[in-house]
C-alpha cells in the first residue's frame, strides 16, 4: 500500500508557480536592466562625441590655369532688347477708321499705306478750294480783258482831244477807269494765290487721311479697327485711338543694361561683349559697347549702358530678356600674360567692387581673408591674391562666416 501511495504522488501535477520554489526567476529582471543602461550609456556617449560646429561646405581653390587667348569677362549685367527707332503710327488729323492694311509680323515700307480715314468732309473741302480758285482766275482774266479795253478807250479819246473832239474831263475819266481796272487786277492775281494755297491746305488735309509708314520696319502692334475714332492727341478715355498700330525698326535693335555704379569703371565705349538671350541661352551673339549713358539711377545705384549686336538674327525681338558678359580686350600676340591666380565658386566670395573676402578653413576654424579679385567666368570667380591654390574655403551663410567660428564640413 505504501508503495501505491508513493507512486501516486508521484503522478500528481504541481500548479506551484515556478517563482515561488526560491530566488532563481530574478536573473531575468537583472539582465533587462542591465541592457537598458548600456543603451542609455550608448546614447549619451554618442551624443557627446557628435562635432559641433557651424555645418558649411568647403571647396578647394584651384589654379585658374594659363589665361586662354580669347577675351575674359569682367562684368556681367542683365538687361533688356530695346529698338532705338519705334514708332506709334497715327493720322496727323482726328477722323474714323475706314481701312486698316496692316497686320501683327508684317514687314513694311517706308511711305507704305497702313490705313485711311474717312474723307468726306475734307474731300468736299478740297472741291471747293479748288472751285474758289477756278473763280479767282476767271476774275482775273475778266479784269485783264476789262483793262485792255480801257486802255484802248484811253487812247482813242486822247487821240480826239488833240483834234478838241472831246474834253479833258472825258480823258480824266478813262484814265481814272484804267487805274481802277489795275488795281483791281492785281487784286484778283493776289485772290489766286489766296486760293490756291487754300487749295493746297485741302490738298495736305485730304493726304492726311491716309497714314503711312514713317520708316521700314515690322508691325508689332494692331492698336485701332475700322470704324474707330484715331487723333494724334489723346482725347481720354477709351473711345479714341491715338495711333493705327505700332512699327518698329528691327535693324535698330539693340540692349540695355544697368551697370552696378561699382563696377562702372570696367565698362567702356567700343569694348567688346557677349550677349545670351534668355530664350536661348546656348547661343552668344557678339556684341559691343555702343555707349555709357552720362548718369546715374540714385535710386538703384546704376548706370544705363547701350551694347550694340554685331550681328543681326530675326530671333533677336524687342523686349527679350539678356544677359551680357563685358569682355576683357584680347591679348595681343607676344604680349605676356597675367597670372592667373587661382578660382573658387563665385558664391565662396564676398564681392566688394574688385577686392572681395573669403573664409579660409584652418584647423576647424575660419579664417577672414582679404583678396583681390580678378575675372569672373560664368559662376567661377578668379582670385589673383590672398588665396593659394589648395586653400580649402568655407560656403555657407554669409551672416554667420566669422573669424575664429568653429565649423564643421559637410561631407
Amino acid at each position: 500500500m505504501n508503495d501505491k501511495s508513493a507512486l501516486l504522488n508521484q503522478l500528481k501535477i504541481d500548479r506551484e508557480p515556478e517563482n515561488d520554489r526560491g530566488d532563481g526567476g530574478g536573473w531575468g529582471k537583472w539582465i533587462a536592466l542591465a541592457l537598458l543602461l548600456l543603451v542609455l550609456l550608448g546614447t549619451a556617449i554618442w551624443w557627446f562625441s557628435k562635432p559641433s560646429g557651424l555645418r558649411v561646405q568647403a571647396v578647394v581653390a584651384q589654379n585658374a590655369g594659363a589665361s586662354s587667348s580669347g577675351p575674359a569677362s569682367l562684368l556681367d549685367a542683365s538687361g533688356y532688347v530695346v529698338a532705338r527707332r519705334s514708332a506709334t503710327v497715327s493720322a496727323k488729323i482726328t477722323g474714323k477708321v475706314t481701312e486698316v492694311l496692316i497686320e501683327e509680323g508684317q514687314s513694311v515700307r517706308e511711305g507704305e499705306i497702313v490705313g485711311r480715314l474717312d474723307d468726306t468732309n475734307i474731300r468736299a473741302q478740297f472741291n471747293q478750294a479748288q472751285a474758289q480758285l477756278g473763280l479767282a482766275k476767271a476774275s482775273h482774266s475778266q479784269l485783264k480783258v476789262q483793262l485792255a479795253n480801257a486802255g484802248r478807250d484811253l487812247a482813242r479819246k486822247q487821240q480826239l482831244r488833240a483834234q478838241n473832239y472831246v474834253s479833258q474831263a472825258e480823258i480824266d475819266n478813262a484814265q481814272t477807269t484804267l487805274d481802277d481796272l489795275k488795281a483791281q487786277l492785281e487784286t484778283a492775281a493776289r485772290n489766286i494765290d489766296v486760293a490756291r494755297e487754300g487749295l493746297d491746305v485741302a490738298q495736305k488735309n485730304l493726304d492726311d487721311t491716309v497714314v503711312r509708314a514713317p520708316f521700314s520696319g515690322v508691325v508689332t502692334v494692331k492698336a485701332a479697327q475700322t470704324g474707330e475714332i484715331v487723333s494724334p492727341l489723346s482725347a481720354g478715355g477709351g473711345f479714341t485711338r491715338t495711333g493705327i498700330g505700332t512699327i518698329v525698326d528691327m535693324d535698330s535693335l539693340e540692349i540695355e543694361v544697368d551697370v552696378n555704379e561699382s563696377f562702372i569703371n570696367r565698362v567702356h565705349p567700343d569694348q567688346p561683349a557677349s550677349a545670351k538671350l534668355n530664350a536661348y541661352p546656348d547661343w552668344e551673339i557678339p556684341s559691343k559697347v555702343i555707349a555709357i549713358i552720362p548718369t546715374a539711377d540714385r535710386a538703384k545705384a546704376t548706370v544705363k549702358v547701350r551694347v550694340g549686336f554685331l550681328q543681326r538674327d530675326a530671333r533677336i525681338l524687342p523686349d527679350m530678356g539678356v544677359r551680357v558678359s563685358f569682355l576683357s580686350e584680347a591679348p595681343k600676340p607676344g604680349a605676356e600674360q597675367q597670372k592667373p591666380g587661382v578660382q573658387v565658386p563665385a558664391r565662396a566670395v564676398q564681392a566688394q567692387g574688385a577686392q572681395g573676402v573669403v573664409f579660409v578653413i584652418r584647423d576647424d576654424k575660419l579664417e577672414r581673408r582679404a583678396v583681390k579679385l580678378g575675372a569672373r567666368s560664368g559662376d567661377q570667380q578668379i582670385v589673383l591674391s590672398g588665396l593659394a591654390a589648395g586653400d580649402r574655403v568655407a560656403i555657407g551663410d554669409p551672416a554667420q562666416l566669422k573669424d575664429g567660428v568653429k565649423v564643421v564640413v559637410k561631407p
